[in-house]
């Protein structure tokens, strides 16, 4: 091997076989040029936003809780100050009273002070990201703290139902009407004070103005509508619940108060409102039960989204086609789609996903794009659902 000059400072180095220093023509030579150095190795592309109709429609989620939690969180904060104060308040003034209705309210606001903190972790627990275990992420933390919120109150309803029965049966208490007009009246301003921290003034749990029945969302921005946070949904229920045996407990110390005989009023005032606040949980306890059994949602229906796929260019059939959500809020839906065999699945895909998203709503769809078999009209597994 020996190198020979070439132009433009440049090596050439050839490989010369014994016939080609004899110099014999016709030898092979295998040359290896070195002209240039080596082009580099192109860049890796990086992550891009990709087009509208991908399968992530919405951008990614910031870190942290959004605008609507963090509302929910100073609602929650600020409830829970108020009710710690006016609880102890109310532990001191039943106390002073004798008045088990008044300890009965207390009790009520333990069990609020309870949830709210309950709520408050959850908030803080749902902002964590998905894993590879918790796929869905933590947005269902806020559904159980609700429901930890309603069986706090049952449990310690509970209890103080035994406590009114036991009074009713004996009558050897004595209690101080002064004392506890002036509780109940605080506790009825306490209890006012946090509904109104509470309060959300938003939409009912429908999407459209026809209550729980189906609307299109159309006309709308086509984004999903805000429908305030369960957490301090089931809180604002608690206060209600609160805010009644609190107005009973005020009657009852009032007539205790000018008509001392009459004593008997503090047990059936705790007994009577004890159940109303039983019966104020049970509609956030059906919604909670029915996100936890992967219920479809209240305001969407199975018939109008299986409408609405099969409306879509291309579509043959649908199965398999399930609807749940994470929370009151957060829908989601999987679907097969059975397309002719000379549709587009990307353009099909597409298109189902935009309208179930403007249309109802959903977080997040799963669609499976498949050939249509006649097969499918006989197969059990491609029927649909039966009626509840």
């Amino acid at each position: 091997m020996e190198p020979s000059p070439t132009t433009g400072g440049s090596e050439t180095t050839r490989l010369v076989g014994p016939r080609d220093r004899g110099g014999a023509g016709g030898g092979l030579r295998l040359k290896s040029l070195f002209t240039e150095a080596p082009e580099p190795l192109p860049e890796e592309p990086k992550p891009v936003e990709m087009s509208f109709h991908h399968c992530h429609r919405d951008p990614l989620p910031q870190p942290g809780l959004t605008p609507e939690r963090m509302q929910a969180q100073r609602q929650l904060c600020t409830a829970c100050a108020v009710c710690c104060v006016f609880m102890a308040g109310e532990v001191v003034g039943g106390y002073l009273a004798h008045s088990l209705a008044i300890m009965t309210d207390a009790a009520h606001l333990l069990a609020d002070v309870g949830s709210m903190m309950g709520s408050l972790f959850s908030l803080w627990l749902s902002t964590r990201p998905a894993t590879r275990t918790m796929t869905f992420g933590w947005h269902r933390s806020e559904t159980l703290g609700a429901l930890a919120s309603v069986v706090s109150l049952w449990m310690v309803t509970g209890i103080l139902l035994y406590l009114a029965f036991i009074r009713l049966l004996h009558s050897d208490y004595h209690i101080e009407g002064g004392a506890m007009l002036l509780t109940a009246s605080i506790a009825v301003c306490a209890n006012l004070l946090m509904a109104f921290v509470l309060h959300q003034a938003g939409p009912p749990h429908s999407h459209g103005s026809r209550g729980a029945e189906y609307a299109p969302l159309e006309e709308g921005s086509g984004e999903p509508l805000p429908l305030g946070n369960t957490s301090v949904r089931a809180a604002f229920v608690h206060v209600l619940g609160d805010l009644l045996q609190s107005l009973g407990v005020l009657i009852a110390s009032i007539l205790i108060y000018f008509k001392p005989q009459y004593k008997a009023a503090d047990p059936i005032s705790t007994f009577l409102f004890s159940i109303c606040a039983l019966g104020s949980t049970a509609p956030t306890l059906r919604d909670v039960l029915r996100v936890l059994m992967e219920g479809t949602p209240r305001s969407v229906g199975f018939e109008p989204v299986r409408d609405t796929l099969l409306s879509v260019p291309g579509v043959r059939a649908t199965h398999e086609l399930h609807l749940w959500s994470l929370t009151f809020t957060h829908y989601v839906a999987s679907a097969h789609l059975a397309i002719d065999s000379t549709a587009d699945p990307e353009a099909v895909l597409a298109e189902a996903t935009s309208r179930l998203h403007s249309r109802f709503g959903f977080s997040s769809c799963t669609l499976q794009v498949e050939q249509y078999q006649p097969e499918m009209a006989q197969c059990l597994r491609c029927q649909e659902p039966p009626q509840a």
